[in-house]
């Protein structure tokens, strides 16, 4: 056999095992989908919203751009498939509402209970879906505002505050609802409309300054 014969063979093998070895590595279906969502993920956490790119993310995960246009049409959704599989829903309601003996405080850990979750996902994410899809679409996000928890987190707040009365601090007759959302409305301010993370030094703000001293004045 020629030494050319023999560097065919030669080529060949390497071929095939190439081919072989791609074959072994092909991802499809939800294995790609989920190695796609990890690149997105890992990008985000990196490089943050604003500077995150669906061609970054394709090379980050070793494919190309058009694989990942094919499962999500533009950054936005793709970025709602990833707080979909790695940021857990927020557990807005605890297995149980704070009582810890005093009015101030329960409201307190009420409030820090629902804004903690939310500095996973960051203010910039959030501001970036605002942006992009409008804040319609963004309370429908599990991972932000659960559909269908207002009545839940106001119902909250009503037990909070009917426990209060129990302890003779309140009197639940002369506080208004209007009042009795206020701490869960400046929440939502601040989350939808500022470009801070909702911090302590905010909710006690919200707590001290404003609600406690409304629930005093109305009793």
């Amino acid at each position: 056999m020629s030494m050319d014969t023999n560097d065919h063979h030669l080529q060949s093998d390497q071929s095939e095992s190439d081919k072989n070895s791609c074959k072994g590595t092909r991802r499809r279906g939800k294995v790609l989908e989920d190695a796609i969502l990890e690149a997105a993920w890992k990008e985000l956490c990196d490089v943050g919203y604003n500077h995150l790119t669906m061609e970054g993310v394709a090379a980050r995960a070793k494919t190309n751009k058009a694989v990942v246009y094919r499962r999500w049409a533009n950054k936005p959704t793709l970025i709602l498939s990833v707080l979909h599989k790695f940021v857990p829903p927020l557990p807005l309601l605890p297995k149980e509402v704070p009582d810890t003996g005093d009015l101030r405080n329960d409201v307190f850990s009420f409030l820090h209970g629902i804004a903690k979750p939310l500095q996973i996902i960051g203010a910039e994410t959030i501001h970036g879906l605002i942006v992009d899809f409008g804040k319609d679409k963004l309370i429908s996000i599990p991972q932000i505002i659960p559909p269908k928890e207002e009545d839940k987190l106001i119902t909250a707040m009503i037990t909070i505050l009917k426990n209060a009365e129990m302890r003779g601090e309140v009197k639940l007759e002369k506080i208004s609802l209007r009042i009795i959302s206020l701490p869960l409305d400046l929440l939502r301010y601040e989350l939808l409309t500022t470009h801070e993370p909702v911090s302590d030094k905010i909710i006690h703000e919200i707590v001290d300054d404003i609600f406690m001293p409304l629930i005093r004045r109305n009793q």
